[in-house]
């Protein structure tokens, strides 16, 4: 009979329940995140019947660790479970709401056991894409944590230095520039900001690293700082002052680590062998590149066809149907990640001049911005799935090719 393998994994320990076709209890067992453990755990598998040519199943709740990593390196299927799903499936046998740790390791067990071919295993991605993944979801948050940091710091800076704002609110520059970083973190309060001279300015602007119109650039700041402004008490500017440069340090820790993620991210795309399909497309360099492949993968059966990848990205719409009543909504349940890197993409894109006419045709018949560009996101990405698959590079006079003369 087959076996089915359920595991509720924890920071501490992980619960371990097998069940048979009839939904019996063959064995269970709570084992701990080590080399002993996970002998327990294979252990336990060979009791009950795993073999190298007939591997148990196995559910867990997430995709990540040392244990899903072992698991998938003994090349069985592996199955993520959304914990939401998880609950539903608990409500199904105990409407008490009773939980434990072995009960949803045997939920996860029975989950396999009646709905296995509804679930999708965890792509079997190769080596080079996980470390691409993880190089750059790690860049993703390091951009998210410098937008929040950046955030942060304009706040406290309105509470006591507004110039300090006005004097970097340029285009392509703003608080996160080595230049507002290095002035701020030199004058980090109004009176050592009217302190400074141009000679200083210039002197803290190459330390930045700026290399051009630097005397244009001291004497602007220098004229913000120096003007008239509102004040708070000398000690609470002091405090507000060391405030700033507490957030400063941080700012300035994110802003480095997003900028070498950056290159170990543009260094590993390079070495796969999608990567010349995947920059061949309109709007996308090494950094969206590298986010569009740790999402997608290179597992070429994850996704049955273009759709399934749409509606994985979010980029499909969703039909809600009940007897009269009938609407089509974008898609909220989908990976986040992709989703952001195709808004990004699908912008970036609108030089092409088909992905331009393609997002002003949407616009015209009354999308709105961010609607046209996720419906452009899912042309393009479709297109994406269908050169993948074949080997082939873009080419626009094929992806958006001119529209034929009305017949006569």
């Amino acid at each position: 009979m087959g076996m089915f393998c359920g595991i509720d994994w924890s920071e501490s320990h992980h619960d371990v329940a097998v069940v048979d076709e009839a939904g019996t209890l063959v064995a269970k067992r709570r084992i701990r995140e080590d080399p002993d453990g996970w002998r327990q755990l294979l252990d336990l598998l060979a009791e009950v019947g795993d073999t190298a040519d007939a591997p148990i199943p196995v559910a867990i709740e997430t995709t990540r660790g040392l244990l899903v990593s072992c698991l998938r390196a003994t090349s069985r299927p592996v199955y993520a479970i959304n914990p939401l799903a998880v609950a539903r499936y608990r409500e199904r046998h105990r409407v008490s709401r009773a939980k434990s740790d072995h009960a949803d390791a045997a939920t996860l067990a029975h989950i396999l056991r009646t709905d296995a071919p509804v679930h999708r295993p965890i792509p079997a991605d190769s080596e080079l894409v996980q470390a691409i993944a993880v190089l750059a979801r790690a860049q993703q948050d390091a951009v998210w944590n410098r937008t929040q940091l950046s955030n942060q710091l304009r706040s406290a800076l309105r509470e006591y230095f507004p110039a300090g704002i006005e004097a970097f609110d340029l285009k392509n520059v703003g608080l996160t520039s080595p230049e507002a970083r290095t002035i701020l973190a030199a004058a980090p309060t109004p009176a050592a900001a009217a302190a400074l001279s141009v000679p200083d300015l210039m002197v803290l602007l190459r330390t930045a690293g700026r290399q051009r119109n630097i005397a244009t650039w001291a004497k602007r700041i220098h004229d913000i700082f120096a003007r008239e402004q509102l004040r708070q008490l000398p000690l609470v500017e002091r405090a507000l002052g060391q405030h700033a440069l507490a957030l400063l340090r941080q700012l300035d820790a994110a802003c480095h680590a997003a900028d070498d993620l950056t290159d170990c991210v543009a260094v590993a795309l390079a070495q796969h062998p999608d990567a010349t399909v995947i920059l061949s497309f309109p709007g996308l360099g090494p950094l969206t590149g590298s986010r569009l492949l740790a999402e997608i993968g290179d597992d070429r059966t994850r996704f049955t066809d273009a759709r399934a990848l749409k509606a994985y990205a979010g980029a499909a719409p969703i039909t809600r149907a009940s007897g009269k009543s009938r609407q089509i909504l974008h898609r909220r349940v989908k990976n986040q990640r992709l989703a952001a890197t195709g808004y990004h993409w699908a912008f970036a894109a609108l030089v092409s001049p088909g992905a331009r006419a393609h997002y002003d045709r949407r616009r015209t018949i009354g999308d709105h911005h961010s609607a046209a560009l996720r419906n452009l996101f899912n042309r393009l990405l479709g297109q994406l799935h269908h050169c993948l698959h074949t080997g082939q590079p873009y080419q626009e006079s094929t992806a958006f090719p001119p529209p034929q003369p009305a017949a006569t």
